[in-house]
């Protein structure tokens, strides 16, 4: 079956970085869209960044642009989000999110939390 698996998570002071991982498995990974979201308690799922099949096309939420980057390997099956100069607003969990390019087959990870506190 289709897994998402997130890690890289944990505890970051502000102006850190961190780089999340995202392995999928159980699917022809270079035919999905991958993208990135992240929630806190009490509020909606928020998108941070999306990148095409190829990697040829990335697109981000405004609060993020200029110090996240999404890239992925589609040998190793795997998508990144490298987030630096990280704010305790960035403070989520995060999840890895996979769309197929012609259906509307889709599949989440687990979550893997980030915490940003001095």
């Amino acid at each position: 079956q289709v897994q998402l698996v997130e890690s890289g998570g944990g505890l970051v002071q502000p102006g850190g970085s961190l780089r999340l991982s995202c392995v999928a498995s159980g699917l022809t990974f270079r035919n999905w869209i991958m993208r990135w979201y992240r929630q806190v308690p009490g509020k909606e799922r928020e998108y941070v960044a999306r990148i095409g099949t190829t990697a040829g096309t990335t697109t981000y939420a405004d609060s993020v642009k200029g110090r996240f980057t999404i890239s992925r390997d589609n040998a190793k099956n795997t998508v990144y989000l490298q987030m630096n100069g990280l704010k305790p607003e960035d403070a989520a969990v995060y999840y890895c999110n996979a769309v197929a390019a012609r259906s509307t087959a889709t599949y989440w990870g687990q979550g893997t939390q980030v915490t940003v506190s001095s």
